[in-house]
């Protein structure tokens, strides 16, 4: 949600620590924030919730909010984060070998990917489609909730927090032309030379 400079952020709620889901507890909650999954990478930011008002999430370090994680208010109140449908892949494999080995292609290529007993979720690219494809998988078109693996080193089981929307944004597009690259490689070549004649001949 983009802000206008002028906003005055003392007038929002702040929530100023999380509940993890497990430790939620069954109180209902005073709002819910349906956000996707690089929106759920917060350290200080507004946010708008279902009913349309707005809080300001002021926490001490980078967290990344899961479905069903809580936003604690400086009143008591509670803010339920809900992973939003995103657009995906749904990936099957022949059996649990070769699910490990799609799950390797995926990680060599440095995508956010979600990993179940028997399947692998990941952002729609229909060159990591082919390629899945290509090596045997059934991928299928779905919407729902993208609830990708955290990062090892970093706060609340998230990657580097606020930043990492960017940085999944920065992955998928080196994935992506990196598949380019292994798919179609003497391609780009090609027309890499012959761009660099192009320019020669403009000098001329």
């Amino acid at each position: 949600m983009k802000l206008n400079l002028n906003t005055d952020f003392t007038k929002f709620p702040r929530a100023v620590s999380v509940l993890t889901a497990g430790n939620a507890g069954t109180g209902a909650p005073s709002g819910r924030a349906v956000l996707a999954h690089d929106e759920r990478h917060l350290r200080r930011r507004a946010i708008e919730l279902a009913d349309g008002s707005k809080v300001l999430v002021d926490l001490p370090e980078p967290v990344a909010l899961n479905d069903g994680d809580r936003l604690v208010l400086e009143d008591g109140g509670h803010i339920e984060i809900i992973a939003a449908p995103e657009d995906v892949y749904d990936i099957r494999a022949r059996d649990a070998v070769h699910l490990t080995e799609l799950a390797w292609h995926i990680g060599n290529r440095h995508l956010a990917a979600g990993i179940e007993a028997d399947r692998i979720v990941i952002l729609r690219d229909h060159v990591i489609k082919a390629m899945l494809e290509g090596l045997g998988a059934t991928v299928r078109e779905v919407s729902e909730p993208f609830k990708p693996v955290r990062g090892a080193y970093s706060a609340h089981g998230g990657a580097h927090g606020h930043d990492q929307g960017h940085h999944h944004t920065e992955a998928h597009a080196h994935s992506h032309s990196e598949a380019h690259s292994h798919a179609h490689g003497e391609q780009h070549s090609h027309s890499h030379s012959h761009s660099h004649d192009h320019h020669h001949h403009d000098h001329d």
